[in-house]
């Protein structure tokens, strides 16, 4: 092995390493460059409309197929995964439903704090280099860069998959100037099973790999602004806040993922208790002091009435 290969294998393992110190579940490594294969599926997926009022997705494409264009200098991308797998459900049975990655602080927060310190570490490492980090807050492709460097497959509900987990984690990027070793992809282990595609009750995953996101529970819950909808308002269920059905159904999330053990992650004191009457009876105030700091600032009290069936 020469000698630049082997300072970027020690370089890979020492992110490898730190991030695991953080509590991140894996870490892979991709080469920063141009996103080819997956320009014309962005394209495609935009031109018909599945992004509905998530007009930020159709801002900086270009930005995000090629992460060296938001960064200028990079040269590989690290992807971390951390988990956030919650099987807790509420008490009662009417209760209204909250995707597992919002019950606690919001994550923006608690990884964008963890991949800060990895960061100031390796300064420390590796002296004067320049690094950037994002946690959902730029416009990164985050699954295509998650499956480039070897940390799962992209399932049939367009999530990123992986074997020892499933898909209930979180993805964060570091943009580095530094020369890392890549990972290598792994291969589909979803085969020939539709679970995904069978339990949606809007049947917004159209294909494999395809999904409607003008259809998602999660795009009208937490992205759509003005009514919902007819007949989609009737196929909420108990959702009110995102939505977990096509992950709880799915074989590698049934039978691998491993509850979090990260404190902040841990469901606000009370909320899992609350029954569909104490939703009901919140207000505007209460709702404020509960969830500041969590993902459901997003929808507001408002959203959470018209998702309730209240506006």
């Amino acid at each position: 092995m020469s000698r630049t290969k082997h300072l970027a294998a020690e370089r890979a393992a020492w992110f490898k390493s730190a991030a695991a110190e953080q509590g991140f579940a894996a870490v892979g490594i991709a080469r920063a460059e141009f996103l080819s294969e997956e320009a014309a599926n962005l394209e495609q997926w935009l031109s018909q409309g599945f992004a509905g009022e998530m007009a930020y997705l159709e801002r900086n494409v270009e930005m995000r197929l090629d992460p060296r264009l938001l960064f200028p200098g990079t040269r590989s991308v690290i992807s971390l995964v951390f988990n956030y797998n919650n099987p807790e459900k509420p008490e009662h049975a009417d209760a209204p439903r909250i995707a597992q990655y919002a019950l606690g602080e919001d994550y923006h927060y608690v990884l964008k704090w963890k991949l800060k310190e990895i960061l100031k570490q390796a300064q420390a490492q590796f002296g004067d280099f320049q690094g950037r980090a994002f946690v959902d807050s730029a416009p990164m492709h985050e699954r295509a860069w998650a499956r480039r460097s070897g940390l799962g497959w992209i399932g049939k509900n367009s999530l990123l998959l992986n074997k020892g987990m499933g898909s209930q984690f979180f993805l964060a990027e570091l943009l580095v100037d530094l020369e890392l070793a890549p990972d290598a992809p792994v291969q589909d282990h979803c085969g020939s099973c539709t679970a995904c595609i069978d339990a949606c009750p809007t049947g917004a995953i159209i294909q494999p790999e395809v999904v409607d996101g003008s259809k998602c529970i999660s795009y009208f819950t937490i992205e759509l602004r003005g009514a919902i909808p007819e007949p989609y308002a009737k196929q909420l269920g108990e959702w009110v806040f995102g939505c977990d059905i096509c992950q709880d159904v799915c074989p590698w999330n049934r039978r691998h993922a491993k509850r979090h053990s990260e404190e902040r992650l841990e469901p606000r004191p009370g909320v899992l208790e609350m029954s569909r009457a104490d939703w009901v009876d919140l207000t505007e105030e209460t709702f404020r002091e509960v969830f500041k700091s969590t993902p459901l600032k997003r929808t507001g009290w408002e959203g959470i009435r018209r998702n309730l069936g209240l506006a």
